[in-house]
């Protein structure tokens, strides 16, 4: 099995598939909605996300609220931060820091 790097209108994934053809046939079963933009298969048996790029310091514990909100959203980072907004009373900026730092977190 590679790693695929599957890229739609609303959402990027990153999954296992023996072929590209299963790739898509797995974006297309979870988010069928979406347009399906770019496929590629990954070089290594890993996915890194920098910290350091996001701007997290120091060590990020999950947050079950924020994490709620993004399985509310079915992953959709900007219907999830509203969420989060209305749930806790949070500013957008505090909201979207919880949601980006709990996705990088491997939500």
């Amino acid at each position: 099995m590679a790693l695929y790097e599957i890229e739609t209108s609303g959402h990027i994934m990153i999954g296992w598939a023996d072929s590209q053809d299963e790739a898509e046939r797995i974006a297309q079963e979870h988010y069928p909605e979406d347009e399906i933009t770019r496929i590629t298969r990954r070089p290594r048996d890993l996915w890194v996300i920098s910290k350091r790029l996001l701007g997290i310091e120091g060590n990020s514990e999950p947050c079950d609220t924020a994490r709620d909100c993004l399985a509310r959203a079915a992953g959709d980072k900007l219907h999830a931060i509203r969420l989060y907004m209305l749930d806790t009373g949070s500013d957008l900026h505090e909201a979207q820091r919880a949601i980006e730092t709990n996705m990088s977190l491997g939500w």
